[in-house]
C-alpha cells in the first residue's frame, strides 16, 4: 500500500463532528514501517489533534524517531499544507530534504521538502549552550 492509499484510508476514520474536514496522514519511518494518523476534534477546538501529529505519535510510541517520507491528504480543491505546529513536529523527526506529499482527493498533489515547508525551523542546534 502506498502512503497516499494509507493516508486516504485512515482519513475516513477522522473524528470531525464540528468542521466535517477529514484529514489523513501516513509516514514511512527510516525502518520502512508505515504509521498513520487522522484528525480528532474536540468541542474545545484547541484540544483537537492533527492527522500529522497522530502519525508522528504512533511512530514514536512504536520506538522510532525518524521520518523518511510523509503524505497528508484532505478533501480540498488544492493540497492542504500542515498547520504551523505540525510543520515544527515534522521538522523534529525529519531531515530538511525529506519529502512531504500534500494531496487532495481530486488527485492534485504537491511535493515539498521539509526545509521548504518550514524555512528557518527552530532546531536543537538553537539550544546549544542552554
Amino acid at each position: 500500500m502506498t502512503l497516499l492509499e494509507a493516508a486516504t484510508r485512515v482519513r475516513e476514520n477522522a473524528y470531525v463532528p464540528y468542521s466535517r474536514f477529514k484529514v489523513g496522514a501516513a509516514l514511512r519511518s527510516a525502518s520502512g514501517q508505515v504509521y498513520i494518523g487522522c484528525n480528532v476534534e474536540n468541542v474545545a477546538y484547541p484540544e483537537g489533534t492533527c492527522a500529522e501529529a497522530g502519525a508522528i505519535a504512533a511512530m514514536v510510541a512504536a520506538g522510532e524517531t525518524q521520518i523518511a517520507e510523509m503524505t497528508v491528504v484532505a478533501d480540498s480543491p488544492s493540497p492542504v499544507p500542515p498547520c504551523g505546529g505540525c510543520r515544527q513536529k515534522i521538522a523534529e523527526f525529519a531531515g530538511p530534504d525529506v519529502m512531504v506529499t500534500l494531496a487532495a482527493l481530486n488527485g492534485t498533489t504537491q511535493v515539498m521538502r521539509v526545509a521548504d515547508l518550514l524555512p528557518g525551523a527552530f532546531t536543537a542546534d538553537h539550544m546549544d549552550g542552554a
